[in-house]
């Protein structure tokens, strides 16, 4: 198994790379300011999934593969990128609906359309997740160098330390997405402030799938 000072190295190395906002953390903020805290949330889960599945690949030899080819990686950072795009768009297009939205509704089939909305947010949060360019070349080129090989179970090993990452990031990513859906309860109080931070969320999303196409990689 994987040495308390490898588990330790690791931990610190992957919180240094967590807490500088990445493509993630921004598609959480983006959502909590256009949507709220529960989406906001749900966000942060489905990226934890997509990242741990990027892990798994890393593990099963995968990530490797991707991390080598330059047109892997730059169709999965293009696919990520162009989601992105238009999952801003789409917020940018409905900012003014964020006042009737935050009311809720109380019916059955409320509730049924919340829970459709939350496995829709889910999902685009895993696809973000599982395109994020910062941590497939994270996982691809660092993870493997902390895994020791004369223990054996390198692919136990991998997945270890990858629980120890999405921990930390699971935190990181919770604590953002309610400081920017704390700050939207305030603006919620206004349907035109609403409209605003709607409109800065959707911003904010198609900015970083912008980013995230135009991040190149030194070969």
């Amino acid at each position: 198994m994987v040495s308390a000072d490898r588990l330790l190295a690791f931990a610190v190395m992957s919180f240094l790379l967590i807490v500088v906002p990445g493509p993630s953390v921004l598609f959480v903020i983006g959502r909590a300011l256009a949507q709220g805290r529960r989406a906001a949330l749900t966000s942060v889960v489905g990226n934890t999934v997509g990242a741990y599945a990027l892990i798994v690949a890393v593990a099963m030899g995968v990530g490797s593969l991707v991390e080598r080819s330059v047109l892997l990686f730059t169709l999965l950072k293009l696919a990520g990128a162009g989601y992105l795009v238009y999952l801003g768009v789409k917020a940018w297009q409905g900012r003014g609906q964020l006042a009737a939205a935050a009311e809720g509704s109380t019916g059955a089939s409320g509730e049924g359309e919340a829970a459709h909305e939350g496995r829709r947010t889910f999902w685009e949060g895993f696809l973000v997740g599982v395109s994020n360019p910062k941590t497939i070349v994270f996982f691809a080129a660092v993870l493997p160098q902390f895994v020791d090989r004369g223990q054996g179970n390198v692919v136990l090993q991998m997945l270890l330390l990858g629980l120890v990452f999405n921990a930390i990031a699971l935190v990181s990513d919770t604590v953002w997405g309610l400081g920017a859906a704390t700050a939207r309860t305030w603006f919620a109080r206004s349907p035109k402030r609403l409209s605003l931070v709607g409109g800065v969320g959707g911003l904010t999303m198609i900015g970083l799938g912008v980013t995230v196409a135009a991040t190149g990689r030194k070969d």
